[in-house]
């Protein structure tokens, strides 16, 4: 057995659940998706409800397109974005991940030798690690919205789940993203995106999980 999160809106606030289902090993992408599969069956079980995975193993092709991997904010790839912003004790922003591809933007080494991760910069603005997930939230919607404007249909979906995101390894989350995505429609909020103040003091206020 095997336990994952999933992510929802509830009563227009962000909230994560964990759900048990069997996990199939191995590494292929046959296997990843027979886990979306049983993920997404022990979710309907419980909540009588359909989930939606996002990420580039997703069965359903918008789950596809709207993946981290898929993304692009202004013209670069949304993981080069965010991995070229971290600032660490003693290093960064390496701006130069800006223009390497985004598995290696992802792999390069001065992640693991820079110190501590203190906080990203973007612009020229400092964004500090709290609230947790905030800055990546952010740019990931922000990706969202100009690749797909705000009207992105997904109203069919009540759960969003991304089967690689390990909650012991990591941190952030692109389904956790799309439920927020969700939420600011729901809201009408997108008006929150337009400064870092405002967007922070949304996710105090509507991210839960």
């Amino acid at each position: 057995m095997a336990k994952r999160p999933a992510w929802s809106v509830q009563d227009d606030v962000v909230i994560c659940e964990n759900f048990d289902f069997m996990w199939s090993g191995g590494f292929s992408i046959t296997q990843k998706q027979k886990n979306i599969r049983a993920l997404h069956q022990s979710i309907y079980e419980m909540k009588h409800e359909k989930a939606l995975e996002v990420s580039s193993k997703s069965e359903v092709r918008v789950g596809k397109e709207i993946g981290a991997f898929s993304l692009e904010l202004d013209g670069i790839f949304l993981e080069n974005v965010f991995q070229a912003a971290k600032q660490y004790e003693n290093g960064g922003p390496y701006l130069d991940l800006l223009n390497v591809s985004p598995k290696q933007a992802k792999r390069d080494e001065r992640h693991c030798n820079s110190g501590k991760l203190v906080g990203f910069v973007r612009n020229d603005e400092i964004w500090t690690l709290e609230p947790k997930t905030a800055f990546y939230d952010y740019i990931y919607i922000s990706a969202l919205i100009k690749n797909f404007g705000y009207d992105l249909n997904i109203s069919e979906y009540q759960w969003f789940t991304d089967i690689e995101f390990n909650p012991q390894k990591s941190i952030n989350c692109q389904a956790r993203a799309v439920a927020i995505y969700v939420a600011l429609q729901k809201t009408a909020l997108f008006n929150s995106l337009k400064s870092k103040d405002s967007w922070i003091t949304f996710h105090e206020r509507h991210v839960k999980g």
